[in-house]
């Protein structure tokens, strides 16, 4: 993965080499919030993504993610994804998502895939942990885990949001949606890192801390409905 000015291009870069696709299939991204790269390591970082409507009708495939982009090159990115048969993914309904905690590393590694409704509250977490030396993942649906993932990846360079279409989702519109109490903690105060904010038809309610740079917060991440053409 690149170093660049902010994230939004190398998370989507890395989610080009793999994500949950074919190399030959259509893939395309839409709006994003990006920070990065730190001039620390992201130790902890924390988000929860308010699931709208799925996209109508459901086609292969949708996903909406928060992830890290790390030294060694991998992207942490726990998923929700709206698929064309969403019962022969993770056992949902039509108009349900399938959520799982996800890294790819090469090739997509994943915990257990679950259904999620519109208006879920996915709580989607990814800690450092020191013993292992691994980022151990979690998605929560209102308050409950659901899936659970640990990989070694090096350390985080940077932390955004994606919606990404691939195959026949990349002629459809998706619905705008909110993150919720965003919380990014720093190994080390870097006082820059806000600084490395990118928006693309998203708005947020301020990137703020209160600690001289190691711990940073957004209330709420507002991202707009977008209608991909690919």
């Amino acid at each position: 993965m690149h170093h660049l000015t902010n994230l939004a291009l190398p998370l989507a870069a890395a989610a080009v080499l793999g994500s949950i696709a074919r190399a030959q299939d259509t893939i395309g991204f839409g709006p994003y919030f990006s920070l990065g790269p730190t001039q620390s390591w992201i130790r902890e970082a924390t988000t929860t993504l308010v699931l709208p409507e799925v996209p109508s009708p459901q086609e292969e495939r949708l996903a909406l993610w928060p992830g890290m982009g790390t030294s060694g090159g991998d992207l942490i990115q726990a998923l929700a994804v709206s698929f064309a048969d969403p019962a022969a993914n993770c056992g949902a309904s039509a108009g349900q998502w399938c959520t799982w905690a996800s890294t790819l590393q090469g090739e997509q590694l994943g915990g257990q895939q679950v259904p999620a409704s519109p208006g879920d509250e996915l709580e989607m977490k990814y800690v450092y942990n020191d013993s292992t030396g691994e980022y151990d993942q979690s998605v929560a649906i209102n308050g409950q885990v659901v899936s659970t993932l640990s990989t070694s990846s090096g350390n985080a360079e940077g932390w955004g949001t994606a919606v990404e279409c691939q195959v026949d989702a990349c002629t459809g519109t998706v619905a705008p949606h909110e993150y919720t109490s965003t919380t990014i903690i720093l190994n080390e105060a870097d006082s820059s890192f806000g600084d490395t904010l990118a928006l693309n038809e998203a708005t947020s309610s301020g990137l703020t801390t209160s600690d001289g740079g190691k711990t940073w917060t957004v209330d709420t991440i507002s991202i707009q409905q977008h209608t991909f053409n690919i």
